[in-house]
This record gives C-alpha cells, structure tokens and sequence, in this order.
C-alpha cells in the first residue's frame, strides 16, 4: 500500500505563542486582545506583576515577516525617537514581545480634548524633520514615481469598477501619475515611515523633547520624499484635521527642510493626491476582497481630500483626468461598494 501524503495543517499559531512567551519571562502573563489594523498582523496586550507588553502576531503565512519592524525600531530609538522597544523576537515564527507605549494615542487624545492638537502635531512634525537629518538604514526601497503612481492605480482597479465607472486606460493613467510626482516631488532620500497618523502616534508626556511622540507601525518604511509622511499625518483618513492646522506644519516641516514654500507645496499637493488614489483603492479592495466594508464609511473624506489635492494649479491634467474616470462617492455609489462585499 503506498505511503500516504503527509497533512499540511497550518501552524497551530497559539502554541506557537506560548512556546516563544515560554523563553521569555512572560510566560505567566494574563493576556487580552488589543485592535488591530487593516493588515493580517494580531496584538495582545500582556500583563505581569503591574507591568505591561505587547505581543505581535505576524504569521508569515499570510505575507508578513517582522524583521523590517525589528530594524526600523532600532533605527529610529538609535536617534532617540520612542519607537517600542523589542523585548524579544522570533522572526522565524513571526512573533515579537514589545515594550508597551500605552493608550494615549493621538486620536484619543485630540477625541477629548482638541486644545492640544496644534502642541501635538508639532511634536509630529519635528520628528519628520528629525528623521530627515540623518541617514536612512541600510537596504530600503525607494518609493519613487513609478511604484507610486501603479499603487495610485489602485483607485481605478478597484474603487471606479465598485462605484460603477467604466473601464479606464490604467496604462495612460499610470504614466500621467507618474510624470506629475516626477515634475513636483522628486527624490528619494530620506526615510518615510509610510503610515504616519493618528492612529498610530502616542503621547508620551512623561518623557522630553521628540522622544514624546510614541512611533507605531511602521515596517512598511522606505526612503521617499520628506513631505509623504506629513501628508499621512495631516490628510488623515480616519479624522479631520483643521486646515489651517495642516496649512501651519506643511510650513512647519518645508522650512525646516529648507524648503521654498511654494516647491514644497506643490511637492505635497502631488503626493497627497497619489497617498488618497491609493488610498479609494486600498480602502475599496477591504470591502471586496478582504470583507471589510466599515472602511467604505471613510471614502468620502478621502475622497474630500483628493478634490482638495488637485485644486492646486500645476496638477490640473491630473484633475481632469481624475474628473473624467472616478465617480463621486455618493451615498448610492457607497451603497452599490457595501453590496459587493462578500460576508464573512
């Protein structure tokens, strides 16, 4: 009788955990889900004796691989900023125990008191001009104009179908994309986080200067325009942000680079058009693909946002094209998006 195959079950991922928490001190730790983002990764908070920390659950069978974490956190507390320190790792089995920066995070923080919010995104903003001032770590991509205008592209494959549009030359739209970030923001240089918001930033108060602004999520990093990053914090997806607020850091940030105004502002208005094309795509592909439809709720601010990118007067090709191929997400279009989605 010949030899049957062997099974290919998935990794038991619980066990998995309590094997590398059992190399660690934290082996008797009380442990409790914390929320999550839109990507497959898990947290847990874990408690032990009054103190806390995080365990990251980032199995590499759905695509994820924790060591570009693991080398951006060291990064970025090297120059003194406070990303969570790795307590232990097991990149093999994607696993990683991490200090715990808390539940100030700066969308909670402005929900209960938005007097602070101009103290807030400063702090933010400084550290975007901090990250500037010294050499990016080794082996990052570039971001550049091609991988960013055929992510931009997402808004065409996803959110136009979706929304009813008809099909679009994705090809001439593409190198469009891709001329306009060449002309108004080009470079490379400098490290960007790539999802630089509220979400995703602490308050730290306790500690001083830059080390205040707590940094989270932030493996997908690359080297990219200095302005992409502040562009993430202040056309944030998820919340509004006064503009005259965004109006101050765009400044804030250009001068500190030793930007001109007018450069730096139209280098932001380019990017930010590209980070919410992608962003329509992105957020229409949770619902149809991924099955989750609470994202379609954020559309129209994004949405709200890119019209206000493409006012700017040197994208105007880009406007019109835009015009031409997208719907506006009106509530029948988001409705059309939210039936599409498969129930989990």
């Amino acid at each position: 009788m010949p030899d049957l195959p062997l099974s290919s079950a998935p990794p038991d991922r619980p066990m998995l955990s309590r094997r590398f928490l059992a190399r660690t001190p934290w082996a008797a730790a009380q442990r409790a889900p914390l929320a999550g983002d839109a990507s497959p990764r898990k947290y847990e908070r874990l408690s032990l004796n009054g103190v806390s920390a995080v365990l990251m659950d980032a199995d590499p069978a759905t695509g994820e691989d924790v060591r570009p974490f693991v080398q951006i956190a060291r990064h970025l507390s090297g120059l003194g900023l406070s990303a969570p320190a790795i307590l232990a790792e097991d990149a093999e089995n994607g696993f990683l125990l991490l200090e715990d920066l808390g539940d100030d995070l700066y969308a909670r923080v402005l929900r209960d008191d938005p007097l602070p919010g101009p103290v807030l995104y400063a702090e933010a903003t400084d550290v975007l001009a901090e990250l500037q001032r010294h050499p990016t770590p080794a082996g990052l991509e570039c971001y550049d104009a091609p991988l960013m205008a055929d992510l931009a592209a997402l808004a065409l494959d996803w959110y136009g179908p979706a929304a009813g549009a008809a099909p679009a030359n994705r090809t001439a739209f593409v190198e469009l994309m891709t001329r306009t970030l060449g002309d108004h923001a080009p470079g490379c240089d400098g490290l960007i986080l790539r999802d630089y918001h509220a979400e995703n930033l602490i308050w730290l108060p306790g500690r001083s200067g830059l080390a205040r602004v707590g940094l989270l999520d932030f493996q997908n990093a690359m080297r990219g325009h200095p302005a992409y990053d502040l562009i993430s914090l202040t056309e944030d997806a998820r919340r509004d942000v006064p503009r005259d607020l965004a109006q101050q850091m765009q400044l804030r940030l250009g001068r500190a680079l030793g930007q001109p105004d007018a450069d730096f502002a139209r280098a932001c208005a380019a990017l930010a058009a590209q980070r919410n094309l992608r962003i329509l795509g992105v957020f229409a592909r949770l619902c149809l693909r991924d099955a989750k439809p609470q994202y379609v709720a954020l559309i129209p601010r994004v949405w709200a946002h890119l019209q206000a990118d493409l006012a700017h007067p040197a994208l105007s090709r880009l406007r019109d094209e835009v015009q031409r191929l997208l719907p506006e997400p009106t509530p029948e279009r988001l409705e059309r998006i939210r039936g599409q989605c498969p129930r989990r």
